[in-house]
């Protein structure tokens, strides 16, 4: 999925809408103290849209395009707003000629510094993968506690405007959201929107666990390719795709590969009748026909397969014919090969290829055309599978005609570097100096 442009448009105008207002402000002259006020203004405004994404709500994807757009958004909205705390920290717009300052505004002082060396350290764990995901995700959650720091600094705080005027309102409506969507991801599962399903059935199948999901009430309504996030046992949610099409028992089947330590221990620990809690669906990442002539291609690479398993499910008589290539490292690490295989047999338009990469060497877009015989020219491209691979598919395929548009993936990653090792780095120093030694402006 692409981001929708509706979403950059509303955030793109709701941090340049302060900029209205500015200009009345401007009464000494002292534009690049008012600019520093205008940067930590702008920096509240995308934490609370951060916020506001992270709570899932369906405005969310019906904005943004879709939830893993969301995140990517969710992900730069971060970086962008904690660029907006250094520059605001740095210039330091000093506003004491307004007055002096009673406790209240020290205290926010305070607060300011709190929030400012809280997230560069949680910044800087984010970026920083190679720290687990559990404390990743524990650590997380303080982004709100300093986000409502930061909140309090700014509405305590001396500042060229009063809390009442339009502007002042504009920023404190933001802030009350962002604490809003806050507080309502503190609340346990149960008092948010979600399902009760458990276990019926745990089976190993390549390198995944197939696990199988009775629901215990009413059962959740998905489209195939949707994906959810699922809490085993009270632990945190994490999302997964639904391999399974829809059926009339309301199961659901999840398909989980060892990729971290969660799955790592789900896999050992996971019992028949254990309870789940689901929360969704969320993505967008669906098949449509594109009529008569066009060639439709899927390229799963590991357990990238499993939207793909609900797809071939789904497919009917009248549905195109459809290629689906299958990359693995080898033939026994392949879940739900004989279902594929099965399925292939069942559905005349539905052709299995599997790509064994220890045999057949690196899968790319030549490779892949000369397996499926498919004419680049009327050819829409469905991927899901590792990021490296899916970019250089995109270059491929683009090679040969095959247009960004034609090229259908979903890009669901929570936690992903920024590829800034230096960035890391220079925020790692910042926080480890023992006293703020920077170069202040005479304002």
């Amino acid at each position: 999925m692409r981001l929708n442009p509706l979403g950059l448009v509303l955030t793109f105008a709701a941090l340049v809408v302060p900029i209205i207002w500015l200009p009345a402000l401007n009464h000494g002259g002292d534009t690049l103290a008012l600019f520093s006020q205008y940067m930590g203004m702008a920096a509240l405004i995308a934490m609370a849209i951060s916020q506001l994404i992270a709570t899932r709500f369906k405005v969310v994807e019906m904005i943004f395009g879709g939830l893993d757009q969301g995140y990517v958004l969710h992900k730069w909205l971060g970086i962008l707003a904690m660029v907006f705390i250094l520059l605001h920290d740095t210039i330091d717009a000093d506003m004491r000629h307004l007055g002096g300052q009673n406790w209240l505004e020290e205290l926010a002082e305070t607060l300011g510094e709190l929030s400012l060396y809280g997230l560069l350290i949680l910044v800087v764990i984010t970026i920083a993968t190679f720290i687990p995901y559990h404390l990743w995700r524990w650590t997380h959650r303080l982004m709100g506690g300093f986000f409502v720091a930061g909140a309090a600094h700014y509405l305590f705080i001396l500042k060229p405007f009063k809390n009442g005027d339009p502007l002042g309102l504009y920023v404190s409506a933001f802030c009350l959201l962002g604490c809003l969507a806050f507080s309502y991801r503190l609340l346990p599962a149960r008092l948010r929107p979600s399902r009760r399903y458990e276990v019926a059935e745990a089976t190993p199948t390549g390198n995944a666990l197939a696990i199988t999901l009775t629901p215990k009430g009413r059962a959740l309504r998905y489209r195939p390719g949707q994906f959810v996030f699922a809490s085993f046992a009270s632990a945190e949610p994490h999302p997964f795709t639904i391999s399974k099409a829809p059926s009339d028992d309301g199961q659901l089947r999840l398909s989980v590969a060892k990729l971290g330590d969660f799955t790592h221990r789900l896999h050992g620990n996971l019992r028949v009748g254990d309870a789940v809690r689901i929360e969704g669906p969320f993505g967008h990442f669906e098949r449509r026909s594109r009529g008569k002539g066009q060639q439709e291609l899927w390229i799963a690479a590991g357990v990238g397969i499993t939207p793909f398993l609900a797809w071939a499910q789904a497919l009917t008589d009248q549905d195109d014919p459809v290629h689906l290539v299958y990359c693995v490292k080898s033939k026994p690490a392949a879940a739900h090969l004989a279902e594929l295989e099965a399925l292939a047999a069942q559905k005349p338009n539905l052709t299995l290829h599997l790509h064994v990469s220890s045999s057949d060497g690196r899968a790319d877009a030549d490779s892949i055309l000369a397996k499926t015989g498919q004419d680049p020219a009327k050819l829409t491209v469905a991927f899901c599978g590792p990021k490296p691979m899916r970019k250089a598919l995109i270059s491929g395929f683009g090679k040969r005609g095959v247009s960004a548009r034609r090229f259908k993936f979903e890009e669901f990653e929570i936690r992903t570097g920024i590829g800034l090792q230096r960035l890391a780095n220079l925020l790692f120093e910042r926080v480890a100096l023992p006293e703020r030694i920077k170069t202040r402006l005479d304002l």
